[in-house]
């Protein structure tokens, strides 16, 4: 066994127990540390002899087993905790050494720490980790901001140990300065929200309008998974609804109550999509559908308001209706990972990150949550144009759009008579609709805006900025 670790992790919950034993499976010699010691005493114990462990009880020590230049991962609670960490650990690095937060910290929180840590000649990155503890243990999608010189140091053993695309290539690249890397994870996590919720709605639909049982959802599920759908998610979809309750012989999906929970990067995503202007409206709703599905009491209060009565279909009617919610399915997911993009892109410029979306694209290809096969042809999209103004723009996925938006907007109808409803699908479609309007209410927006506080407006046969004097003769004068 070495005596000196090429890598160390603090934080051995199960995500930072996980990637240690990933980086010693992949032939690296790894410290290990947490503040119980007696948790990295059963690392050591249980999973030794998968590779060389160096197990260490106090921060001296684990700092001394290292190898220059020095690289640690932190495995800790975004927040504070992770505050704490560094202030524990940086006065006992030099210069050059690293600190990795693999955590699932706030982008701008990121950006302060890697300032701080660069003024005492520290590097730190922010990067961002998909997969879950499988991913961890077995390959995640990686996603690594900080200085660039980091990445050459630390590249090489990250790219051994993410997840690797079909052909090969590691989900991994040095996304950009400071921040850039748990800013991508962010937005990931809120890509996998909306996906997440359109599947949802998908289910909710093929039960209530085509009269499917879970089992055979998961069937169409199954079948969808080997088309243009092919995805982790809709793989783990039919999974679900296929499982059966063993305590009650009900379907699992039927004992779960139906309160989804949220750790907060979907919220973030929203919230900074906001600050940056960007319309995420398809990762918005999903998030507002998760919360008002926690509202137990208002929902019993609402459950006896009015709606539509209920049509049955008929088996010939149930199947085309199932065609047409993949079609929508489809569809939506393709307007959810557009405004995805586009709240990369926003934050790219915001921040001066000059982040290559089609390297983005490509690293999810595997490991990650959203890891999905139509990411193969996002990457080669952004590849052949990396100006490209959104996915909309693209040949191919316009032809698709222009392919699904028939049975689109059947769904939305159907859903509405139904009374089902479908906040992700109809905010894709209403996106969709917006981008290719030739004329929005915006107008009428800015003038009731001039009229009620003079905050002016633009004309669109002449240059300048104007405002009507809304009493009298409403002249107009320039602002």
């Amino acid at each position: 066994m070495s005596t000196s670790a090429q890598i160390g992790v603090t934080g051995l919950a199960v995500m930072g127990r996980n990637l240690a034993r990933n980086f010693a499976r992949n032939g690296y010699t790894v410290a290990v540390h947490n503040r119980t010691a007696s948790r990295t005493k059963a690392l050591v114990d249980e999973f030794g002899g998968e590779g060389d462990f160096i197990g260490t009880e106090t921060a001296e020590e684990f700092v001394a087993a290292l190898e220059r230049p020095r690289r640690l991962v932190i495995m800790v609670k975004a927040g504070d905790p992770t505050d704490a960490v560094i202030q524990e650990f940086a006065p006992l690095l030099e210069p050059g050494d690293m600190i990795i937060d693999g955590g699932n910290a706030h982008f701008a929180d990121t950006r302060r720490r890697e300032k701080a840590l660069r003024e005492q000649g520290i590097h730190f990155v922010g990067m961002g980790v998909s997969g879950g503890e499988e991913g961890a243990l077995h390959g995640p999608s990686i996603m690594p901001g900080g200085p660039k010189e980091s990445y050459d140091s630390l590249g090489p053993m990250l790219e051994k140990i993410s997840a690797k695309a079909k052909d090969g290539a590691p989900c991994v690249t040095h996304v950009g300065p400071d921040g850039a890397g748990h800013f991508v994870k962010m937005v990931h996590n809120g890509i996998e929200y909306a996906d997440m919720q359109l599947i949802g709605e998908a289910y909710q639909l093929l039960r209530d309008v085509a009269g499917y049982s879970p089992a055979q959802i998961a069937d169409i599920f199954r079948s969808w998974n080997q088309g243009r759908l092919d995805s982790y998610l809709i793989e783990i979809t039919a999974e679900v609804l296929s499982h059966v309750d063993t305590a009650s012989g009900q379907p699992f999906v039927d004992v779960v109550v139906d309160q989804a929970e949220q750790k907060g990067t979907g919220r973030w995503t929203v919230q900074i999509a906001l600050d940056l202007g960007v319309p995420v409206s398809g990762i918005a709703e999903a998030v507002f559908a998760r919360s008002l599905s926690g509202h137990a009491g208002l929902r019993a209060a609402s459950r006896g308001l009015a709606g539509p009565k209920p049509v049955a279909l008929g088996e010939s009617e149930a199947a085309a209706f199932a065609d047409r919610v993949e079609q929508a399915l489809y569809a939506s997911k393709i307007v959810s990972y557009t405004q995805g993009f586009h709240e990369i892109t926003a934050g790219s410029e915001e921040y001066g990150w000059d982040i290559d979306l089609g390297k983005v694209a490509s690293i999810w290809r595997g490991g990650c949550i959203i890891r999905a096969a139509f990411l193969d042809r996002i990457r080669a999209a952004y590849d052949a144009r990396p100006d490209l103004p959104s996915l909309l723009s693209d040949e191919t996925f316009a032809r698709e759009i222009a392919g699904a938006q028939d049975d689109w907007r059947e769904v939305v109808i159907a859903a509405v008579r139904q009374g089902v409803p479908t906040p992700g699908f109809a905010a894709a479609l209403a996106y969709y609709d917006a981008l290719r309007a030739a004329r929005l209410p915006a107008a009428l927006t800015q003038g009731q805006r001039d009229f009620f506080g003079a905050h002016t407006y633009r004309r669109v046969d002449r240059e300048g900025t104007f405002h009507t004097l809304w009493g009298g003769d409403r002249s107009e004068i320039s602002a």
